[in-house]
């Protein structure tokens, strides 16, 4: 099973990091071919191009090559901080430029005329990871959690994925080491279910 894991966070030694390495190790010991994209560390450029925006194919060699993984995987795995209830401006650039149209979707009618797109990704299960500082309950009750609807609705399932799991963890600022471990034990075992709903 191919397996895809992006992170994106400027600190190496970050928690967001730590938890896609908890992903990665999780999916690497049941046998997947994991390929990792740390967004930061890689220089990935997030300018989408006025010729993409369009829906014109890329011109650039690397984000073909992250299109081409993301249309082959089996698993997703997407790791990030919240940042004003969104993905920060990395990752978003990422997803601008990745989930292309005729790549993730098209339309049935062959434009996008505000009709349902169709999804063309083949992955199976989505996991998604997000940190954050505002404590969970006032996340959802408060501002709507609105990571989850962007990943689970706006993204994911208008691509095709069927399966998403996701986790907010929080408050990052003053957790303590156990709780810390606790959480990475909770991604590896969130993607050990991924991985178990997908196969």
């Amino acid at each position: 099973m191919k397996a895809l894991v992006v992170v994106g966070h400027p600190a190496a030694e970050s928690f967001n990091h730590a938890l896609a390495e908890a992903v990665r190790a999780a999916w690497i010991s049941v046998g997947c071919d994991v390929a990792f994209h740390d967004l930061y560390a890689e220089g990935f450029d997030p300018l989408l191009t006025a010729s993409e925006a369009r829906g014109a194919s890329t011109a650039d060699e690397t984000v073909a090559a992250h299109i081409a993984e993301l249309r082959a995987c089996d698993l997703l795995a997407v790791i990030h901080p919240n940042c004003w209830g969104a993905p920060p401006a990395m990752m978003k650039g990422w997803i601008d430029r990745v989930f292309a149209e005729e790549a993730a979707f098209t339309f049935a009618k062959g434009v996008d005329g505000g009709d349902e797109a169709v999804g063309l990704l083949r992955a199976r299960g989505a996991l998604i990871l997000n940190t954050g500082n505002t404590p969970a309950k006032r996340e959802k009750d408060h501002f709507g959690d609105p990571l989850d609807q962007i990943w689970r609705r706006c993204i994911l399932e208008f691509c095709g994925v069927k399966h998403v799991n996701r986790a907010l963890f929080g408050v990052v600022a003053t957790s303590s080491r156990d709780e810390r471990r606790a959480w990475l034990e909770q991604a590896g075992k969130m993607a050990r279910e991924t991985w178990e709903q997908a196969s």
